[in-house]
């Protein structure tokens, strides 16, 4: 990477970390280009720059953040479905770590999920991670969607409760909350 898009990427990430936290204050379309400038600390041509609209920055913004955390998982091993069990430590762990330090963008992510798209990215996730995992574990493809609705809406639930409360409970008992009480396929391959 050259010197000149190492500046562009970090302007960028600027721009990415404005809008999260005027997310914060007020609804995305009440957010003007002037106010992520001005939070950015750089010019409305700056802007122009890199985005033709605002919701060009929120489509970044949200890629951004899945990148993120695609990348934390990086160590949690996906390529063979007999090993992945989905209540298991070895994916609550990085999951949960990634969300405690990126607390904040995550609260955002909770409070205004119709602009963050959350379901899309949990598709994928199913269609490379959990789908394989589900038939391994002898769900059918009928059942797999719901199975997969309820193994998922339970963890958001939890972890969007934990948000709420600033992530102050350990991850421990976050992760232990979830295994006990959301559905627990493979576990006893354990």
């Amino acid at each position: 990477m050259n010197k000149q898009e190492s500046k562009y990427q970090y302007t960028a990430s600027l721009m990415d970390e404005a809008l999260l936290l005027l997310l914060e204050q007020k609804e995305f379309d009440a957010i003007t280009v002037k106010e992520v400038c001005q939070k950015a600390g750089v010019n409305r041509s700056t802007f122009y720059l890199h985005y033709e609209t605002m919701n060009d920055l929120l489509e970044e913004t949200v890629a951004l953040i899945n990148d993120r955390f695609k990348a934390s998982l990086a160590s949690v091993p996906t390529d063979d479905p007999t090993k992945v069990v989905l209540t298991s430590e070895q994916y609550l762990r990085p999951y949960l770590s990634f969300i405690k330090e990126n607390m904040r963008a995550y609260q955002v992510i909770h409070q205004k999920d119709h602009l963050f798209n959350s379901q899309k990215t949990f598709q994928s996730f199913y269609q490379s991670i959990f789908s394989p995992a589900l038939t391994h574990f002898g769900v059918s493809e009928q059942e797999k969607k719901y199975v997969f609705a309820f193994y998922t809406q339970g963890t958001v639930a939890i972890i969007g409760k934990w948000l709420e409360g600033s992530c102050q409970d350990d991850v421990d008992l976050i992760i232990d909350l979830i295994t006990r009480h959301t559905l627990a396929y493979g576990r006893d391959a354990q």
